[in-house]
């Protein structure tokens, strides 16, 4: 993968005589405005940072903080969403809002509008997600308003299946340049769209399952991921300019502050998930895979606890965002929930498939998964097929925090998570708090419509009715 720098606008010099032409105070090679690929290419950089965050790890349990541990029990305290939309979603608006503009010199101006559309919804499904309500319809206008409505969640679910289908429909036959994801492979992409489609649409299962079911039965007939190799995976570099963020954490800085928690150890160690080996490393006491309780406080001895494994925290380790085993692992809710055809005989293929996807992707011993797939716990029951899968998924999606605790807000599993100190999972993350005074009607409308005036951690948002 290229790297790809990020643009910076530089201003024209100004010299005193006026008999020069001006093209004289023009390099060629520092382009004073970005092209439409760069742009992408520059929201595209940002895709690492959904992920990377021990904050997303201790919302889905996976990591129990060693070093400050108050840190990781879900303080009341607000979190900013301001990067993603002076970041990414404003570049990628920048091309949304310049079509005319666009050169056909970097791939058909269709395939970067879809691009720059399928990367907006996914910001904002991102974004929706955690927060609840968020600005959209008029977010973005720059100068033109500073103050943007908060749209509520289920007219930007509405507006995204819109946004994707669009972009999906929209794209034709030639690939874009500097795509650092795809390569610029556009049938790539038109799967992704369906894919984010068909993740958002099963997130409605509680709320409004009608509507999720007729997007989601949309999405597969349009064609999602149907390999590995098409998954949306930020690959980080073996390079200091685009290094893994945990490779600067624990090999750079040799910081020890995160163990396996117990919460995700007692849903593989016990069933000798070849999956743990390459999750985490034994610890240095006996050598054996030990947990540690989320949220413990007193000693704590990193020596006697399963920490991070090289490949999670190598320097050029990559970042899975949306996979195939997500897809499969969806069909086959599906499929138990009667939204596709084939019910436990289709989920239990889907279910299958979609542990194998998942032990390819991660590197896991294959040899292993056929015993490991015969285990009573693990083989596909019809009794309890829902939790199974939801539990799966949640194992799969290590260190996708806030994908895997979307999840679990929606299936309420895996089922032990814990509450020390009476920390229960958040439902959400609060509002920054300088939008109570930069957007004070907006803000206040907001928390009143969705929290009675009053917002925490723990209001609902739309789709998380249980």
């Amino acid at each position: 993968m290229k790297k790809i720098n990020k643009i910076i606008v530089t201003a024209l010099l100004l010299v005193g005589c006026n008999t020069f032409d001006d093209t004289i105070n023009i390099n060629p090679n520092v382009p004073s405005q970005a092209s439409g690929t760069q742009l992408i290419a520059n929201a595209m950089l940002s895709l690492s940072g959904i992920s990377s965050s021990p904050q997303g790890e201790f919302m889905s349990q996976y990591l129990s903080e060693t070093q400050y541990v108050n840190a990781s029990l879900y303080p009341q305290s607000s979190t900013s969403f301001y990067w993603l939309y002076q970041g990414p979603l404003i570049n990628l608006q920048t091309v949304l809002n310049s079509a005319d503009k666009l050169s056909g010199t970097e791939g058909p101006v269709a395939n970067q509008l879809a691009v720059a559309k399928i990367l907006k919804a996914y910001y904002i499904w991102h974004a929706t997600d955690r927060w609840g309500d968020v600005p959209l319809s008029e977010a973005l206008q720059g100068a033109e308003n500073f103050t943007p409505k908060y749209d509520t969640q289920e007219s930007i679910y509405t507006t995204l299946f819109g946004i994707l289908d669009e972009a999906s429909n929209a794209i034709v036959s030639g690939s874009i340049t500097n795509d650092i994801i795809y390569g610029g492979d556009m049938t790539k992409w038109s799967k992704l769209a369906n894919t984010l489609k068909m993740l958002m649409a099963l997130r409605l299962s509680e709320v409004n399952p009608t509507l999720g079911k007729e997007n989601f039965t949309a999405a597969m007939q349009a064609g999602v991921l149907a390999a590995n190799s098409g998954n949306l995976v930020f690959k980080h570099l073996a390079d200091a300019n685009n290094q893994n963020y945990w490779f600067s954490q624990i090999d750079l800085q040799g910081r020890e502050w995160w163990a396996i928690s117990s919460t995700l150890m007692d849903k593989m160690k016990p069933v000798a998930d070849p999956r743990l080996m390459v999750y985490a490393q034994p610890n240095r006491t006996d050598g054996d895979y030990t947990g540690l309780i989320f949220g413990e406080k007193v000693n704590i001895d990193t020596e006697k606890y399963a920490l991070l494994g090289d490949a999670i925290h190598a320097q050029d380790a990559p970042v899975y965002l949306v996979t195939y085993a997500q897809v499969l692992f969806a069909q086959a809710e599906a499929a138990k929930l009667g939204w596709i055809a084939g019910g436990d005989a289709v989920a239990k293929e889907n279910y299958t498939n979609a542990i194998a996807a998942s032990m390819d992707q991660w590197g896991a011993d294959t040899s292993q998964l056929e015993e490991f797939m015969n285990q009573s716990e693990i083989a596909y029951n019809p009794a309890t097929a829902i939790e199974q899968i939801a539990t799966q998924r949640w194992v799969h999606l290590f260190m996708h925090g806030y994908e895997g605790w979307a999840e679990y807000r929606r299936t309420g599993f895996p089922t032990n998570m814990v509450a020390p100190d009476g920390a229960e999972v958040p439902n959400r993350q609060i509002y920054i708090e300088t939008e109570q005074f930069n957007n004070t009607d907006n803000y206040n409308e907001a928390v009143q419509r969705q929290f009675g005036g009053s917002e925490s951690l723990y209001g609902n948002v739309w789709w998380d009715v249980n």
